[in-house]
């Protein structure tokens, strides 16, 4: 059995429960997650699987 997991939805999950626990870090997660997501969109990395 393989396990296939991509990376914007591995991002996000770590984004929202780091902001669960210390909601204080709200603008800075949405700022490193905003900048993640253009990053992989401009490199093509959104069909990569890890």
């Amino acid at each position: 059995m393989t396990i296939h997991v991509s990376l914007a939805p591995l991002v996000s999950l770590i984004a929202g429960i780091l902001i669960l626990v210390m909601p204080r870090l709200l603008n800075f997660i949405v700022a490193i997650y905003l900048i993640v997501i253009g990053l992989i969109g401009l490199f093509g990395m959104g069909n990569a699987h890890f």
